[in-house]
């Protein structure tokens, strides 16, 4: 009965494909970046690769549809960026996989039933996680810092939404409360924003590093769109009213990332 009803509700307010042209224009514009990163890498004399990762703090705006904690994951990262040992100033780009999200937690405590009884309720996390796929392209400035190198970094940044978690895990499709919770329907797969940051860099030999990065990840667009739904069964039995209305709910994503990796350098001379 409540899978049809929220497949009903899906394909009512979620038309198909609401945002092509938006999606359209962002796919052209990171491909036209990336082909200028290759060619650009390509000319350089030398660059270098880098293997990285970290935990993710999520944080979400939900138009306070909920009241939510910061959610605590991971992410990692390949990188490329261009090494010219006689310029400070590099450009990069990497791909990587981040969860981000954000969740609800309830502490554990102990109430008496109205025959006595005492009874314990556990704690809990409910997360809200979108599993996302990066592609950042951006510019690294290094200077001097003592014995290491630091650096700030800005890039421009594209997600796709490859997998979700958006309730609880005993709540299924069938459930009564599936509607109360956000719908895979009205996900909008890509995403844009910018990562700014810095980060030390620490020489192990002439050709390996060590590094750590702290960076900021604000999306600039809306991770989840779904309009107001009137008229919608009311799940609750005990309810006053036999329909209810899900308000509007519009989700955006921000992630603070504590990274530690590699970086490799691949040297090119040239001899005349």
């Amino acid at each position: 009965m409540y899978l049809y009803d929220i497949q009903k509700i899906a394909d009512r307010f979620a038309p198909a494909n609401p945002h092509t042209k938006q999606d359209n224009k962002m796919k052209r514009l990171l491909f036209t970046l990336a082909l200028l990163f290759a060619c650009i890498i390509t000319d350089a004399q030398s660059y270098a690769i880098g293997v990285k990762g970290g935990l993710t703090v999520g944080f979400q705006q939900w138009d306070n549809s909920f009241q939510r904690d910061p959610l605590y994951r991971y992410h990692g990262i390949l990188s490329v960026e261009s090494a010219d040992e006689e310029e400070p100033f590099s450009i990069f780009a990497q791909l990587g996989y981040h969860v981000k999200g954000s969740a609800i937690r309830t502490f554990a405590t102990t109430f008496r039933s109205t025959s006595g009884a005492l009874i314990d309720v556990p704690s809990r996390e409910t997360p809200f996680e979108f599993r996302n796929v990066s592609l950042t392209l951006g510019g690294k400035q290094k200077f001097p810092f003592g014995a290491a190198q630091a650096y700030y970094l800005l890039g421009i940044r594209g997600d796709y939404t490859v997998s979700t978690q958006l309730r609880p895990d005993n709540i299924d499709d069938e459930s009564q409360y599936a509607i109360l919770y956000p719908l895979d329907e009205f996900v909008q797969k890509w995403n844009y924003g910018v990562t700014v940051g810095g980060g030390l860099e620490f020489g192990i030999s002439e050709f390996v590093s060590t590094l750590v990065e702290l960076t900021v990840n604000p999306d600039f667009s809306r991770q989840y769109l779904q309009p107001e739904i009137p008229n919608v069964a009311n799940p609750n039995p005990n309810g006053t009213n036999s329909l209810i209305t899900i308000r509007e709910r519009q989700i955006v994503n921000t992630t603070i990332e504590l990274t530690l990796g590699f970086r490799f350098l691949r040297k090119i001379e040239y001899i005349d």
